[in-house]
């Protein structure tokens, strides 16, 4: 299998010497990710590049794809949400190519924090009117995420999304597992080392953040920033699910630090042993288990964003 070539045209004619060559990874496999393909394609070419096409598929060695590209290539575009945008940013780190972001999945989160546009061709465009910002990247027990972990409530949501009910439904199905999480999740015993902590806590979820926003726009903490330099965790120490319920308005405006029961701090390594092994979730995607050592590598990604990028 080899990945697709497409020389675009501008202006009506074809360019011999296209202006930049992007390597495009999409997923065809998601619910809007043949639509989006199709929609990133058109708007490259309408903006004079050219590309080839890698499918994100687990039969591919897509770090071997970009590596074998690097020098190939200007930038690698990504068609999709987080989880297609997840599994670029080991290569990246690895070759330092630049990302431009197509934003064309459910939640978008991290197009959100960085301010990249929805719109196709405006999200093109920053090849040429863009900024390179360096930002951070979380790491979980070596694997690289660029905007939440948890562990808990959300990694059971994750657990629960089918994937044929994500694709019928998107953003909505993450609703529908979460009232069933609900009926399921148990509190369960951790111990936390980082900030400052070696304690012992009974908690619901913990998440660690690298970026601003995940869930579909939650902030990880109202002033999170992915080019900070530190990780922000928090814990769910409620004593019961209607107490959870009570300070979800907090955490949904990234405010959860100001409610008694819920355990806030930044570091750059925080390690999470439980009693029982736990499924880790990052991006939204099920990829290790307790115990778990997050740390943070930062800059470590070149992203093409727009030049009045909003910052808290």
């Amino acid at each position: 299998m080899t990945a697709a070539v497409e020389d675009c045209a501008l202006g009506g004619s074809t360019t011999r010497r296209p202006r930049r060559h992007l390597l495009l990874i999409a997923n065809p496999q998601s619910r809007r990710g043949r639509e989006g393909l199709g929609a990133a394609k058109a708007a490259l070419k309408e903006g004079g590049y050219s590309f080839e096409t890698v499918p994100l598929d687990r039969d591919w060695k897509l770090g071997e794809q970009i590596h074998t590209r690097r020098h190939l290539v200007d930038a690698v575009a990504v068609a999709g949400g987080d989880g297609t945008l997840n599994a670029v940013a080991q290569p990246l780190i690895d070759t330092g190519l630049p990302l431009l972001i197509l934003p064309t999945g459910s939640a978008n989160d991290l197009a959100r924090t960085l301010g990249i546009p929805t719109d196709l061709a405006r999200a093109v465009d920053l090849l040429n009117s863009g900024q390179i910002r360096e930002i951070d990247v979380g790491i979980a027990n070596g694997h690289a995420f660029f905007n939440v972990a948890s562990i808990g409530l959300a990694a059971l949501v994750t657990q629960l999304v089918h994937s044929k009910v994500k694709k019928l439904l998107g953003p909505a199905a993450y609703g529908l597992a979460a009232l069933q999480a609900l009926t399921k999740v148990r509190p369960f015993t951790a111990h936390i080392r980082g900030a400052g902590w070696n304690i012992e806590v009974k908690t619901f979820q913990i998440s660690v953040g690298n970026g601003r926003y995940y869930g579909g726009g939650t902030p990880v903490e109202a002033r999170a920033q992915i080019d900070d330099g530190q990780l922000d965790l928090y814990s769910l120490e409620v004593s019961d699910l209607l107490r959870l319920l009570l300070i979800a308005p907090k955490i949904r405006h990234g405010r959860q630090g100001l409610a008694a029961q819920v355990r806030v701090g930044a570091c750059t390594r925080f390690e999470v042993h439980t009693r029982r092994v736990h499924p880790v979730s990052l991006d939204g995607e099920i990829v290790t288990q307790t115990p778990v050592i997050f740390t943070i590598r930062p800059r470590a990604v070149r992203v093409l964003t727009p030049q009045d990028t909003p910052r808290a």
